[in-house]
């Protein structure tokens, strides 16, 4: 049975459990393929913690930590509304293709409906079929403005 919770990072058991999950999905091809600096994700709970705009949903199996949306709430200048973007969505390998990263967007989706949100949004890499399929599985589509205008893209500029 899969258990979902929107994390408490003061609780150890949640804490832990965003460190392993995103020492995992940093690890993977589709995160990067390099650990995160051990010192960067001991603080990692703490800060997003005091954020008022973050919030984690955590998925379990049993006890066992398989999955996570950390979550930022923005704001729609077009729509006058908060928006939640999930910055991050894994799943550990064991646990793929099993429905569990559509539910844990199933999950984003109840806590944005509560903040009256009005839209989802999220970044995935152009090769990465299986999410791009899982995406549109439950309705998320390339963000594109109006017909003609093209499908936006997401850039970096690292400082």
């Amino acid at each position: 049975m899969i258990n979902f919770v929107t994390a408490d990072f003061t609780q150890t058991k949640h804490a832990q459990a965003l460190i392993f999950l995103m020492d995992a999905y940093a690890q993977d091809p589709m995160g990067g393929n390099a650990a995160i600096d051990p010192t960067i994700l001991a603080q990692l709970p703490a800060i997003l913690a005091s954020r008022d705009d973050a919030f984690t949903v955590l998925a379990y199996a049993d006890d066992t930590p398989i999955g996570l949306a950390n979550c930022f709430v923005g704001f729609s200048t077009f729509a006058a509304k908060e928006l939640v973007n999930v910055h991050d969505l894994v799943v550990v390998e064991s646990h793929r293709y099993q429905g569990i990263g559509k539910a844990l967007l199933a999950e984003v989706e109840k806590r944005a409906l509560s903040r009256n949100a009005c839209k989802i949004t999220l970044e995935v890499l152009q090769n990465n079929a299986p999410a791009r399929k899982a995406y549109q599985d439950v309705g998320f589509v390339p963000y594109e403005l109006s017909p003609g205008a093209g499908v936006a893209e997401f850039w970096q500029k690292k400082l």
